[in-house]
């Protein structure tokens, strides 16, 4: 019965075909057998006149005649639906750019290889969205090394006698009509440049001097004809040039600005009705193009799943995501389905690129090719689409602002009103930014863009709890930035962010002397996930292996530090705003280290390798220690580290210059350090200690792991048991790590020298004291009761009664305090120490007492009421681990 149905639909859209496409019916005249046979309701894409043995151009003119008929009328029946419509027309334009291209080549080179010379599809071709009367926008590349050419003939040369063959081949008119218009002006700099380019030239291009529109165009790029492999090449290489993790909102103004740029030009199709400008016209077409690409702009370099090119695909994943609206994303995409269905109809009238409405009689006749009754059916049809088209795409537009003015009384009054309690200081500073002193503001355009953004700082800022003194660090960081105009456009798209970044200026010195490096971290708060738990160490080292490194090891180092900012930012961040307790941020500052220790290792094993092989039967192990072996770090800690390695140490590496292998693993811990440490131009990493190897300063930077366990059996003091305590590896196979770890926990339970454990304990506590005096009144690591007397006294505990043994230093102490070793209140008071540690290091890192406005947020992050209430509990908690460290080492005063 669906098979009768087809058949009939099918019967009908060529009945319909015949009566109001003139188009139409001549290619109905011209192709009797396909005629007869959609007549009597068959349909089939594949069928054509064409003759293999056709000269080149003809066949892919009569083909092209023949697929235009079938899409039409399987179109008109709803036999295919939009996705398959267009598909087909793609399809097809890639087959005849490919086609042309391999016999443009033959002609000049017979029997040639069709390399060297690639199509890169744009617009629609690239999103596999041709429409029905479309011409196609590619990039001819070639490759100077492979381009087959006649004797003694310039690459250059070639390329583009090959260019214009296939243009001619496709383009030109004959009894027949033509193949496919092609329009190559979307290449850089059309009006100086050739019309194929060399690949690395483009490459350079897009790289270095792109112009902001050119990064939306290729989110529907596709290499497409010709060496596909070569195409890919070139879109592997300018891939960060289109998704950025840096937002760019210049490009999404751009965006915005040739959106009205449209409207205005295009003004008479503008207004709904007989004459309306389908593809550019308020609610039309291209406004939910641009919807999907703005969103897809801001949010595709952080989130590849909405990379997709086709427009429809595009909306659907950005509302799975939740960038966008469920609704809206509904709305568009039935807009744009319904509008590029009726554009098809329009151009299957005359086979003509227009995208209007026509007017009067005509409108009629593309209505009842529609099947509807006329024209006024036709407009009620579109009516609802595009004004929900145009009232979605207009909500973006958030652009009209209020401003401030420069007049200085009116100015005062405009910031006492915001909310400045003494507004002369802020509108000396905002004066002071106007008059463009600091290289951020000299340019025009910086300072119109602090113009667009005032409103919302001063907005911003007055919530502050002393708006003035953020208003004095964001003037510092002002005063350190290169550049200021797209940290302005992004708070003026996001007022939220200027928030944000009104308590970080406010409260946390450490992130905003981050931001002042590297103002685009701001970037990452855009985001919602960034206040959510980062991911486990697997999701982080994925997260860090991809982008934009494409094997380079350099690039690879540079990537993985701009992650890391970023992540560790964020977890700063988090802490601000209160989103997340600072136990929690602390284990994520662990993950986010132990991926980039997993990654970097990797990657600088992988770079020595090329020099100096490997060594059988051998791998490199790390095993961290203390905060990071805890698993629990602060935004400031550094990475105590001891490198292993296992295997044979007299063996050798297979390489072009090989190496023994104490001497091989000494150098490449070298190099791990240094991946892991040295700043590069994307900033620095972490501070890498290695100082609790065997033998401390004095001894080899690694050793083997049959000389870490006898050292640590036979030799090591009693400090470094202690140390052992929270050892953990985090490099190494599951084997290695499986060893090392049995070696910790047999040292640990007893495999070890007999020491006076209280007594070295005792000794090593006053010795620190003496050399390592607290920072401040609020030292929660490093005053009496602090976390280093918390640590000691569990150490002290674990390595005495050989148990609790977990190098997660809350979870020994609740291991021991189910043995009854420790105190039922110990754990609080580690939660306690740790919170106001963590919170420390991002708002008081001298360890000094906070800005009132700061009191709140630490009160916060420890879970108390009030800044009288962290005092008293600082204090008491200080008081019960004096008390602990007292009971374990016999000491009476706390």
């Amino acid at each position: 019965m669906a098979e009768t149905n087809a058949e009939q639909a099918v019967n009908e859209a060529t009945v319909r075909a015949r009566l109001w496409s003139p188009f139409l019916t001549m290619v109905l005249d011209r192709e009797p057998e396909l005629a007869r046979s959609l007549s009597e309701g068959r349909l089939d894409l594949t069928a054509s006149s064409a003759m293999p043995d056709m000269p080149v151009a003809r066949r892919l003119r009569i083909e092209r005649r023949a697929l235009a008929l079938n899409v039409a009328i399987g179109d008109l029946s709803g036999v295919l639906d939009l996705t398959a419509v267009t598909g087909a027309l793609t399809g097809f334009a890639d087959y005849a750019l490919d086609t042309a291209i391999r016999a443009a080549i033959e002609e000049r080179t017979p029997g040639a290889e069709p390399l060297g010379f690639t199509g890169i599809a744009l617009g629609k071709q690239g999103s596999g969205e041709l429409n029905y009367s479309s011409d196609i926008d590619p990039i001819l590349l070639f490759d100077p090394a492979t381009l087959p050419r006649r004797p003694r003939e310039e690459p250059e040369e070639a390329a583009v006698r090959i260019g214009k063959r296939v243009v001619e081949l496709l383009q030109a008119r004959d009894g027949d009509g033509y193949v496919l218009r092609v329009d190559l002006r979307l290449r850089p700099s059309p009006e100086i440049t050739p019309i194929v380019l060399p690949v690395d030239a483009a490459i350079g291009y897009y790289e270095s001097q792109a112009l902001p529109w050119e990064r939306a165009a290729f989110i529907k790029a596709r290499a497409a004809a010709g060496d596909l492999a070569l195409g890919a090449r070139f879109l592997d290489a300018i891939r960060p040039f289109v998704w950025r993790r840096a937002l760019d909102f210049g490009a999404i103004r751009e965006i915005r600005g040739i959106s009205a740029r449209i409207r205005d030009h295009h003004a008479q199709g503008q207004a709904f009705g007989p004459g309306y400008d389908l593809k550019r016209g308020r609610g039309g077409i291209r406004e939910a193009e641009f919807f999907a690409q703005i969103h897809q702009l801001i949010h595709g370099g952080r989130d590849p799943a909405v990379r997709a090119p086709d427009t429809r695909d595009a909306l659907a994943r950005l509302a799975e995501a939740g960038w966008i609206n469920t609704d809206n994303s509904r709305a568009l995409i039935d807009g744009y389905t319904l509008l590029r269905t009726i554009e098809h109809r329009v151009q299957m009238i005359d086979d003509r690129q227009t995208h209007a409405l026509p007017t009067g009689e005509a409108l009629d006749r593309v209505a009842r090719l529609h099947g509807l009754d006329d024209g006024g059916a036709l407009l009620a049809l579109l009516a609802p689409r595009v004004a929900a088209t145009g009232r979605i795409y207009d909500a973006l537009d958030d652009t009209v602002r209020p401003a401030f003015s420069r007049d200085a009384v009116t100015l005062e009054t405009d910031l006492a009103a915001a909310g400045f309690d003494v507004p002369e200081p802020a509108r000396q500073r905002i004066e002071a930014w106007r008059s463009g002193t600091y290289p951020a503001l000299r340019s025009p355009a910086a300072r119109e863009a602090l113009e667009a953004v005032l409103p919302t700082l001063v907005s911003a800022f007055a919530t502050a709890p002393v708006p003035q003194a953020a208003l004095l660090r964001l003037d510092a960081l002002l005063e350190r930035l290169p550049s200021a105009i797209n940290i302005f456009r992004l708070l003026e798209a996001r007022p939220g962010l200027a928030i944000l970044l009104a308590a970080i200026l406010s409260h946390a010195p450490t992130l905003a002397d981050d931001l002042g490096r590297r103002p685009n971290l701001l970037d990452g708060l855009i985001d919602a996930t960034a206040f959510e738990p980062v991911g486990d160490i697997a999701a982080l080292e994925a997260l860090m292996r991809g982008g934009e490194a494409g094997g380079d090891y350099q690039a690879q180092l540079d990537y993985v530090r701009r992650i890391v900012g970023e992540l560790r930012f964020a977890l700063g961040a988090q802490i601000v705003a209160g989103a997340s307790d600072p136990l929690a941020v602390a284990a994520g500052y662990a993950r986010v280290a132990e991926a980039a220790i997993g990654v970097l290792a990797d990657a600088t094993i992988e770079e020595f390798a090329k020099s100096h092989g490997r060594i059988a039967g051998s791998e490199l192990i790390i095993l961290a220690l203390g905060r990071m072996g805890g698993a629990m770090l602060t935004h400031a800690s550094d990475l105590d580290l001891i490198y292993l390695f296992t295997g044979d140490f007299t063996a050798e590496s297979d390489g072009a210059k090989p190496l023994g292998a104490t001497l091989y693993y000494n150098r490449l811990a070298q190099r791990v350090t240094a991946a892991l440490s040295v700043a590069t131009a994307a900033g620095p990493l972490y501070q890498i200690d290695t100082r609790l190897r065997p033998s401390g300063g004095q001894g080899p930077l690694v050793v083997t792991l049959d000389s870490f366990a006898r050292y640590q059996r036979e030799d090591a003091w009693t400090w470094e048991h202690m140390a052992l305590t929270r050892a953990r590896p985090v490099f190494g196979s599951a084997d290695a790590r499986g060893a090392v770890a049995g070696i910790v926990r047999a040292v640990l339970e007893g495999d070890r020298p007999s020491r006076d454990i209280v007594a070295d304990a005792r000794t090593m506590r006053a010795e620190m004291a003496a050399h390592k005096p607290p920072k401040g009144p609020l030292d929660a690591k490093l005053l009496p009761g602090g976390l280093v007397d918390l640590e000691f006294a569990v150490h002290v505990v674990q390595l005495i009664n050989r148990t609790g043994l977990d190098a997660n230093l809350g979870t020994a102490v609740d291991l021991l305090t189910a043995r009854n070793l420790a105190p039922s209140t110990l754990r609080a008071a580690h939660d306690v120490l740790t919170r106001l540690l963590v919170t420390l290091r991002l708002v008081a890192p001298d360890a000094a007492p906070p800005g009132h406005a700061t009191e709140d947020l630490i009160a916060r992050a420890i879970g108390v009421a009030d800044w009288s209430a962290v005092v008293a509990t600082f204090e008491a908690t200080r008081q019960e681990v004096a008390q602990f460290w007292a009971h374990v080492t016999g000491e009476q005063d706390g």
